[in-house]
């Protein structure tokens, strides 16, 4: 029997409200990054990145979701995701993971990112490499036609060669105007198996990498995974658009107007709209034409 998903196809327009989203997203962890140091705490990261967000009219997605209490998710160490954010200080070769969702007049966008605090151990800098290679490995194969195991193959095949392991628990997802729809998007599997991915889909890759065992357990509050033998986790996390140019990063931190969304500019909004389309899609002109900014 085939399972049947509701697969969300983004007009060019709407993938374009999504990227603005994107772009205040990727902005905010490029201000995080430059936060993170030993005695700083992820409560003072958290009230940042919702300041920084309502800031920039738009507002963290994650907080009150199924009654999530805060704007981010702050995971350290063995924690794989859905960490709360607490008062106690990090430490000198901690890596947190800084997970958050952005919502932006009704569409959203959603990346998680780990930070090395301090100096880190050798052990700990090689997982974070491996973790972000698998993310940009998987949104490789994010291309009309490939199916979902394509993605999850790829990045299980490359962690494993590495002596890592691939949380299973938690996976990537569809998103737009909601944070998780019907799609899921596992990190591991077999090539050519799953959904067909089709243009305007958009989805998040987002590989949980552990040293040790993929197993999981939950703290709890209910929320938070840690790893079951205590081993290092890492994530890195970006909100994929499928277009017929290959996949489409839109919350890409290299790659942010240097003017953002002003809080209440609509006018601002639709510039970014404007840009995304030329740049992306050969359609509109770029802004240096656009009025009244």
């Amino acid at each position: 029997m085939k399972v049947k998903y509701l697969v969300d196809i983004k007009s060019k327009k709407q993938i374009g409200y999504m990227a603005a989203a994107g772009k205040i997203l990727a902005s905010c962890h490029k201000e995080i990054s430059k936060m993170i140091k030993p005695g700083i705490t992820t409560m003072e990261i958290d009230k940042f990145a919702e300041q920084y967000i309502n800031e920039h009219g738009a507002k963290a997605e994650q907080k009150g979701y199924m009654g999530f209490p805060y704007a981010t998710c702050a995971s350290l160490n063995d924690e794989i995701c859905h960490g709360f954010p607490n008062h106690k200080p990090l430490k000198e070769g901690d890596i947190v993971t800084i997970d958050m969702v952005v919502n932006l007049n009704g569409w959203l966008a959603d990346s998680a990112w780990s930070y090395a605090v301090g100096k880190i151990s050798k052990e700990a800098e090689d997982l974070m490499d491996v973790t972000k290679q698998c993310l940009y490995l998987g949104i490789k194969k994010a291309v009309v036609g490939n199916r979902i195991g394509d993605i999850g193959h790829e990045i299980q095949s490359y962690a494993e060669a590495k002596g890592y392991s691939v949380v299973r628990d938690f996976t990537g997802h569809g998103i737009g105007r909601i944070m998780h729809d019907d799609v899921e998007v596992p990190h591991y599997g077999r090539p050519g198996r799953g959904l067909r991915l089709k243009e305007g889909m958009v989805i998040t890759i987002e590989p949980m990498i552990n040293i040790g065992s993929y197993k999981t357990k939950i703290d709890s509050n209910e929320w938070t995974a840690r790893t079951i033998d205590g081993s290092l986790s890492a994530q890195y996390e970006h909100t994929i658009a499928i277009t017929e140019n290959g996949p489409l990063i839109l919350t890409d931190q290299d790659n942010i107007e240097q003017t953002i969304l002003q809080k209440n500019s609509r006018v601002n909004l639709l510039k970014l709209v404007r840009e995304f389309f030329y740049h992306c899609f050969g359609m509109y002109r770029p802004s240096i034409t656009w009025k009244g900014a």
